[in-house]
């Protein structure tokens, strides 16, 4: 087996800023359809121009996801897809990616395994970086601490509603990268992006030089394009993605994420 070229999410993120270009993040749910095909997805999504690619653990109350990836997260846990299950996948695939692999997770699992011991599985599974939609704040402390010492970079969510003292405090703790959300509510294709994301981006680049990533809602070329104008550091685009792998067999899905991820990342060049 190959060693890994993956390197930390910030490396990845400062390589990526000194070329001046844009991120794209692809988002999988893990054992959807089937964890075989989720090991595939994630080569595919790598070798396809996938810059990082955040890798969602199915969980049985996702208050962020919306309908598409709800639906992915239960056909996986309808199989029985468990965290372990994950980590297994991870650490057998992650040597062969050059794109480091963010997970995806709620609050819960984290706290029911324990804070330090699920960090130290998914360093040794090969994770680099940890979104957590459902840490508060005020919590955040609990996690980013441990996670430093052990070498995982947990990203905090800024929402379009979040007065800017809120912002700043996140954008000042959130390591890796700060995830901006582009809307209010779940996560979801929509038809066009608001504008006031890009002034809420320039907002932000007032109190901090962390890198800045936009999700929730990229559907298409034009609206990845549309990240980039607005001077974002990555587009993270989810539920447009685990459409196209669900639908058709999984030889089709697969084929169909490859072409999707391509003129993503054409458009953010």
């Amino acid at each position: 087996m190959s060693t890994s070229t993956a390197s930390s999410v910030s490396a990845r993120f400062a390589a990526l800023r000194s070329r001046g270009e844009c991120a794209l993040i692809p988002f999988l749910t893990a054992g959807d359809p089937d964890l075989a095909t989720t090991a595939e997805a994630l080569r595919v999504l790598d070798r396809s121009g996938a810059d990082f690619i955040e890798l969602g653990v199915p969980y049985s109350d996702p208050l962020a996801d919306g309908p598409t990836i709800q639906a992915a997260a239960t056909r996986s846990l309808q199989r029985g897809t468990k965290l372990d299950d994950v980590l297994a996948l991870v650490k057998e695939v992650s040597p062969e990616l050059t794109a480091p692999i963010v997970l995806f997770t709620y609050y819960n699992p984290i706290l029911h395994r324990g804070i330090e011991t699920f960090l130290k599985d998914i360093k040794a599974a090969g994770v680099a970086g940890l979104v957590v939609p459902d840490l508060p704040l005020e919590e955040a402390e609990g996690l980013l601490v441990p996670a430093a010492a052990i070498g995982i970079e947990v990203t905090l969510l800024v929402a379009p509603t979040s007065p800017m003292e809120r912002i700043e405090a996140i954008a000042a703790q959130s390591q890796g990268f700060i995830y901006l959300v582009s809307v209010t509510g779940v996560t979801g294709v929509r038809s066009q992006l608001q504008d006031r994301v890009g002034d809420l981006l320039t907002r932000i680049r007032t109190v901090t030089d962390k890198p800045i990533g936009i999700g929730f809602g990229i559907a298409d070329a034009d609206q990845a394009r549309q990240v980039r104008q607005w001077g974002a550091d990555a587009a993270i685009v989810g539920s447009a993605i685990v459409k196209r792998l669900a639908e058709g067999t999984p030889t089709e899905g697969l084929a169909a994420i490859a072409d999707f991820c391509q003129t993503l990342k054409a458009a953010l060049k």
